[in-house]
Order: C-alpha cells, then sequence, then structure tokens
C-alpha cells in the first residue's frame, strides 16, 4: 500500500492514533476508483465531509471499518514512532471498483459526524469486488509512522 498523510494529519496522527478520547476510533473508508481525485487534492481535505463532497465517491457497498488492535510503538534508537493495527476484512465484497483506502481519526463514534471525521493518511487500494472476501494486510513495518509527516 503507498501510504501518504494528509496534510492535516501531519503532526497528529500519532496523536489521534493513541485514541485519546472514549468514543472515538481509527476508521478505514473506502473510495470508488471512478472519479478519484489525485493524491495532491485528497490530502488537502480537513474533514472527510469535505473529501466526499469533492468528485471522489465512497464505495459504500463494502462499508467503513473500524480499525482494531491500533498501537503506537515509540522507537527512541531510530527516533521514529510507529501505528499498527490489525489486518482489514471484508467477506463478500461487492461493489464498484476501488481505487483508495483513507484511515480517518472519529473523535466520537457514537454521534459525531463526517464534519468531524479527520482523514489521516491514504493508501492505493485498487481492486474490482467480486463477491469473494478481501482482506487487507497491513505491512509488518506498521500502517504509518512518523517518517511520512
Amino acid at each position: 500500500m503507498a501510504n501518504l498523510v494528509t496534510n492535516i494529519g501531519k503532526g497528529r496522527f500519532v496523536h489521534y492514533a493513541t485514541l485519546p478520547l472514549a468514543n472515538d476510533a481509527l476508521i478505514a473508508v473506502v473510495l470508488e476508483a471512478s472519479g478519484l481525485e489525485a493524491d495532491s487534492a485528497l490530502q488537502d481535505y480537513t474533514s472527510l465531509q469535505a473529501l466526499l463532497a469533492g468528485p471522489s465517491n465512497e464505495q459504500t457497498v463494502m462499508g467503513r471499518k473500524t480499525l482494531t488492535g491500533v498501537t503506537v510503538s515509540v522507537n527512541n534508537s531510530t527516533d521514529i514512532a510507529t501505528v499498527n493495527c490489525d489486518d482489514l476484512s471484508w467477506t463478500l465484497a461487492t461493489g464498484n471498483p476501488t481505487g483508495k483506502l483513507v484511515i480517518c481519526y472519529d473523535p466520537d463514534v457514537t454521534s459525531g459526524s463526517d464534519a468531524d471525521v479527520i482523514p489521516l493518511t491514504l493508501h492505493d487500494f485498487a481492486m474490482t469486488p467480486d463477491g469473494t472476501d478481501v482482506v487487507v494486510q497491513i505491512d509488518s513495518t506498521g500502517l504509518a509512522d512518523s517518517r511520512n509527516p
């Protein structure tokens, strides 16, 4: 997966990944390949609502996923903080072809809206759902690290 930290996520990703609030989460949002904006435009959005109001469309058939097993590791020898999580999976995935996976911080999963959800990282996710199970295997080095911002 290509990894790009959004402009608003720079300097915040590691903090948000610690899930500092009572009802917060990191969520994965799948974007369709059709109409997908370039990374240079996607990285400028400060909310999921604004991102989805642009030309890019959410692939809603597969649905959003809450990341589980989110951990932050700090390596003082290399001066890098790494964020990791469990692999993501969709059972019997269908719908339009996909182009990106956006990892977002949702500060309140119980009552927030997409206006409150902050896009943090963008990952290439080009595939055509065909009714089979889809697993996104998170790299052994982690989902993202502090070197990218």
